[in-house]
């Protein structure tokens, strides 16, 4: 590992740093037995790339990435890469310990993933220095850059995110802790400490309503699940941000992202399971959530309905 001055990885990052659409995280497809339906999720991937996606996030946290076994991870991604066909990155998962992080990496790469998103480690509330060692160890085993996601187990000290962009491999931070306060020191630490590029993403759920927030960071990179189930919303709300329209932002964030944020907190897992029910509400049959998640109370269904409704009509108004 070089550890001295700020490196990056060309290729990913180049194609991540100015994104022409949201970064989109599919869900993972299951059919009727309960088994990946490898050729829904294609589909899936496939609509959300011709939709305008700037990049496919595949088997991460919306992907369930936790209810995939490392045989079912690979199919996922190779499905995706298939999808994509080059038109735009694929970014692979990577989790729970470091030898199981480690082994995800591989498949990924012998997948053809673009690059990884190493998630927080399982279980374990470890140190600063366990954490760069750790994600190091997810580094150095392929040849695929990486971007770190905080949160949870795995939030970092500006000291040991200059680490992290000091380690070959590692490109960039995904922020899903949410404490602007802490993310302007890591930013200004990071930039202090010497030359090269690091890139930084707002991964909080349902990422557009803090993006306004993130932006003011300089943090331009966010993730979008909204962007699976009803891509016309969040490509136009990543329009407006990247064109500075506040009046299309605020419209939408008060009549669509706040009341959704909203409806996503009534239940546990709905981050990822309300998501997938506004999939199968727009036509295609992604089946259900695998457990410990659940899927969302009929009331919830209805009132995600009606939101989709509202969002849609939103648009029409500001055409």
């Amino acid at each position: 590992m070089d550890q001295g001055e700020l490196v990056t990885s060309a290729p990913l990052a180049a194609r991540l740093e100015v994104p022409s659409g949201p970064l989109f995280f599919p869900v993972t497809a299951y059919g009727p037995d309960g088994a990946v339906d490898l050729d829904t999720y294609r589909l899936h991937v496939r609509r959300g790339v011709e939709a305008g996606a700037a990049a496919v996030f595949a088997a991460c946290g919306t992907g369930e990435f936790h209810a995939l076994t490392p045989e079912e991870f690979e199919s996922c991604v190779r499905a995706a890469v298939e999808a994509a066909e080059g038109r735009v990155p694929v970014v692979a998962g990577a989790g729970y310990g470091t030898a199981l992080a480690v082994r995800h990496a591989r498949l990924a790469e012998r997948a053809g993933a673009d690059g990884l998103l190493a998630m927080p480690p399982y279980l374990v509330k470890a140190g600063q220095e366990g954490l760069l060692r750790h994600y190091r160890e997810i580094a150095g085993a392929t040849s695929l850059p990486v971007i770190v996601y905080q949160r949870d187990n795995a939030v970092f000290t500006p000291e040991a995110v200059v680490g992290l962009a000091r380690t070959d491999g590692i490109i960039g931070l995904k922020d899903g802790h949410g404490d602007l306060d802490l993310m302007q020191r890591t930013v200004s630490a990071v930039r202090v400490a010497g030359p090269g590029d690091f890139l930084y993403f707002n991964g909080l759920p349902t990422a557009e309503l803090t993006q306004s927030a993130y932006r003011g960071l300089g943090i331009t990179l966010y993730s979008s699940a909204v962007f699976c189930f009803v891509p016309e919303i969040a490509l136009a709300c990543h329009t407006a941000f990247r064109t500075g329209d506040e009046a299309t932002a605020n419209r939408l964030i008060d009549g669509f992202y706040r009341p959704f944020v909203e409806l996503r907190a009534k239940g546990a897992g709905y981050a990822v399971s309300l998501v997938k029910a506004g999939v199968r509400m727009r036509g295609l049959d992604v089946g259900e959530v695998r457990p410990p998640l659940h899927e969302p109370a009929g009331d919830h269904v209805k009132q995600l309905a009606q939101l989709i409704e509202r969002g849609l009509a939103l648009l029409e108004e500001g055409q």
